[in-house]
């Protein structure tokens, strides 16, 4: 045994070196290559699988390959899907819908039924539908007087000189005017009151309309407000006169603004002619929409049970309103014969108010003396109640891209054959021909889903909620929304829509057969004056362009000053009238269903979304040259009545209060202007990489040439990446000045008008206040998100 000090050696043997073969080196590096095969091949897979086979087979062209993946089954091509979406609509289904939802009342909150048929169709159609439910903060009629009074001479009593009907006259040949449970006139969101005081006519009840009381010295305090409907939202006519210290509102429809079909031109009234029968009423929401959208108690959030509810009176007034007819308004206003300064002696803007002269009606201004009074008695149940969205969906193969296509359910009236169930009926022969391809095989490149939205009348309610619930999804997946409102209520095609968007309207006008062609052939796009106008708001789509940034388009069929006067939100807009004068035979409503369709078709079955980002950068352009117009002071003179009634809303500064310098704003225009400039062209590069993918697909690339199709799938990736995204970059998250809750920098209401669409809100109300500092600000805001957007597109 070793000492302590001896060191313990180990021996350990080792074996002997291993040969090393000489083909090593070469075994791994065609491992490698074999498994780099192996992944090309699977991303080819995946690639044809998800972009190519689909579209070969959609163009009836069978892949040189072993056919589309396991699972996948493409029996259309695009040809066949747009005959079946041309086919499938009726003008004799149309009908049949559009009877069955104007048979009863449907206010937001009271149609369950229809909610629940509705989804029963649409899944008896083969689309996947289910029902979502919000708890929202609205109201509903139970009682209102309007009584015109006169302080007795002999004593200390009031007499009674007119007491208003506030009624509808039931009509023999229109059976929905007579139903029992038929809607009262009312406002949505109008406020409980009881007040008696003498009243002002103040026109339209615009910004300037009032603000010309107040420069000529006409007292409003105190009083009651008589204005006419039109060119604003009724909400802001109510706004405004609080603002003022007035102490209720009454909104009638003056016979006017009506165009050639009135009685005094020798028309007769509903039903038996054309023009606006005299107790016609619009009814309406009051909400400031302008300011906020959705349920008043739930800004920004979704109206679930047990959420937390803000103070209403932000964005609903806290003074009573309700309307009236132009028969219940002839007394009032001839009451004020005599009172005030006359409306032909004022400025241009007034003195056109002659549509009620032939009933003795002189639009006197007032206000009456304190011996001539109204009595405006309004009372409102407001509660928390259901509402319901129907939502139907169709699964497609590319499962982050998702078009939605929608429209409103709930109607403030029995009918609402026009507004909304015309885009009802529409919409389901939609769906009906979206059944039938399905059937015959086809599935979608991208999901469908469809809306029917409830409680649009009150403020967008349906949809708005929807959108702030589901807010990170649509932001993430959703690539273009396509809103029908009043599908149907005359002639004319109108559209509104995102300039992505323009190109695809037209396209699907010119392959759709016109119901007037005077030459055969004729498409809709012959008869169509190629308009399509910004979006402002006042239906379904503001959530998704305003609140989500998503591209949105808007389509009608409308009438003119030469058309049946359409009786919006009364009890006349119903079947009877549709089918007198709106539509007979419904042959619009088959067109719209068409154009959808193929909208639809085009949408989700391009394999590159088939939008235009040059268009885009064109119409900031021209939208900039509109604020370099206004800021110059250069406008000519408005003659449209949309150019009239933005004039008026304006909120102009006084001309002694101007804040910062305007040369550095103009000098921040310019820098916007370049920024256009750098879009644009980024904006053509990336349409030109579509034009090349979409030709690449049209080519004939061997399933081989692995290479190409791999630069032909990640260019698509690239380009649908890009559009779909495009839009987002236009939100700011602070939201527009005084109105947070609107993020889009391009377009917003009109922050006085509420229905058509301001572009450069915070440039356009600047220049209005005179707020240099301010606009420098929205200067530096816009061109950063316009940078932004360009830097998306490299």
């Amino acid at each position: 045994m070793p000492s302590e000090s001896t060191p313990l050696i180990q021996t350990v043997h080792v074996a002997p070196p291993r040969h090393r073969y000489p083909h090593n080196t070469c075994r791994r590096f065609f491992t490698i290559a074999s498994c780099a095969i192996l992944i090309a091949g699977f991303t080819t897979f995946l690639i044809n699988s998800i972009l190519i086979w689909p579209y070969e087979y959609n163009h009836g062209r069978r892949s040189r390959f072993s056919g589309p993946p396991p699972g996948v089954r493409i029996g259309l091509d695009h040809e066949e899907l747009e005959t079946i979406l041309l086919d499938t609509p009726s003008s004799e289904r149309a009908e049949e819908w559009l009877r069955y939802y104007t048979a009863g009342p449907h206010l937001a909150g009271k149609n369950l039924s229809q909610a629940e048929w509705t989804r029963d169709k649409w899944e008896e159609w083969g689309v996947k539908s289910n029902i979502i439910t919000y708890d929202v903060y609205i109201n509903y009629p139970r009682d209102h007087s309007l009584t015109l009074l006169e302080k007795s001479k002999k004593s200390r009593d009031w007499d009674i000189l007119f007491k208003a009907s506030l009624e509808e006259d039931v009509i023999d040949e229109d059976p929905t005017t007579a139903l029992e449970d038929r809607i009262p006139t009312f406002h949505g969101y109008s406020a409980t009151g009881n007040v008696t005081a003498p009243f002002v006519f103040v026109n339209y009840g615009t910004y300037q309309d009032y603000q010309d009381l107040v420069d000529a010295g006409i007292e409003v305090e105190g009083k009651i407000a008589i204005a006419k409907y039109g060119g604003v939202f009724r909400g802001l006519k109510v706004k405004r006169a609080q603002e003022l210290g007035m102490v209720g509102v009454l909104i009638y429809s003056d016979p006017g603004d009506d165009g050639e079909i009135t009685t005094e031109n020798g028309y007769d009234y509903y039903p038996v002619g054309p023009a606006r029968h005299p107790k016609s009423v619009q009814r309406g929401s009051v909400q400031y929409m302008s300011t906020r959208p959705g349920d008043p108690t739930t800004p920004g959030y979704p109206s679930k049970p047990g959420v937390p509810r803000a103070p209403a009176n932000v964005s609903i007034p806290s003074i009573p309103s309700i309307p009236i007819s132009y028969a219940d308004a002839v007394p009032i206003l001839k009451a004020l014969n005599g009172h005030g300064p006359k409306s032909s002696d004022w400025n241009k803007w007034w003195n056109q108010n002659k549509g009620l002269e032939y009933k003795g009606v002189e639009y006197y201004i007032g206000p009456t003396p304190d011996h001539v009074v109204l009595n405006l008695n309004n009372q409102q149940e407001y509660l928390v109640t259901p509402l319901w969205d129907v939502i139907g969906v169709v699964n497609g193969t590319i499962p982050n891209e998702v078009l939605i296509v929608g429209n409103h359910r709930d109607s403030w009236i029995a009918g609402g054959a026009g507004d909304p169930n015309s885009g009802s009926a529409a919409l389901n022969e939609v769906i009906r021909g979206v059944g039938k391809a399905l059937e015959a095989g086809w599935r979608p490149l991208r999901t469908i889903v469809f809306a029917s939205w409830d409680g649009e009348e009150y403020g967008l309610i349906g949809s708005t909620e929807w959108v702030e619930e589901f807010l990170p999804w649509i932001q993430a997946a959703n690539v273009a929304y396509l809103n029908v409102d009043v599908a149907v209520s005359g002639p004319h095609l109108r559209t509104g829509a995102t300039p992505t968007l323009s190109q695809i309207i037209r396209d699907a006008a010119h392959k759709v057969q016109s119901p007037n062609q005077t030459v055969e052939g004729q498409t809709v796009a012959d008869l169509w004056d190629g308009k399509i106008s910004p979006l402002g708001s006042g239906s379904d789509y503001t959530a998704f362009q305003d609140f989500a940034g998503v591209p949105c388009m808007d389509l009608s069929f409308e009438g003119a000053t030469e058309h049946p006067v359409y009786h919006y939100h009364s009890n006349y807009d119903s079947l009877h009238w549709m089918k007198l004068y709106g539509d007979p035979g419904f042959k619009y409503h088959k067109a719209m269903s068409q154009i959808m369709g193929l909208i639809i078709a085009n949408l989700v079955d391009s394999v590159v979304i088939p939008f235009q980002a040059a268009e885009y950068a064109d119409a900031l352009g021209s939208y900039l040259d509109s604020v370099e117009v206004k800021l110059e002071a250069k406008r000519g003179e408005p003659t449209t009545e949309v150019e009239i009634f933005e004039l008026r809303a304006q909120v102009a500064g006084a001309l002694d209060d101007v804040k910062g310098s305007m040369d550095a704003f103009k000098e921040s225009l310019r820098a916007i202007r370049e920024s256009i400039c750098r879009f644009r062209i980024k904006a053509l590069e990336v349409d030109e990489l579509a034009a090349w993918a979409n030709h690449e697909l049209e080519a004939d690339i061997p399933w081989w040439n692995i290479i190409r199709r791999i630069k032909l799938a990640r260019t698509i990736m690239k380009v649908n990446k890009q559009y779909k995204f495009l839009e987002r970059n236009f939100l700011y998250d602070s939201g527009l000045d005084g109105r947070s809750w609107f993020k889009h920098v391009v377009y917003a209401p009109g922050l006085w008008t509420g229905y058509s669409g301001a572009v450069y809100p915070g440039l356009v109300e600047s220049i209005d206040e005179k707020d240099y500092v301010n606009g420098l600000k929205w200067a530096g805001i816009i061109k950063a998100c316009i940078d932004k957007a360009a830097k998306s597109l490299e």
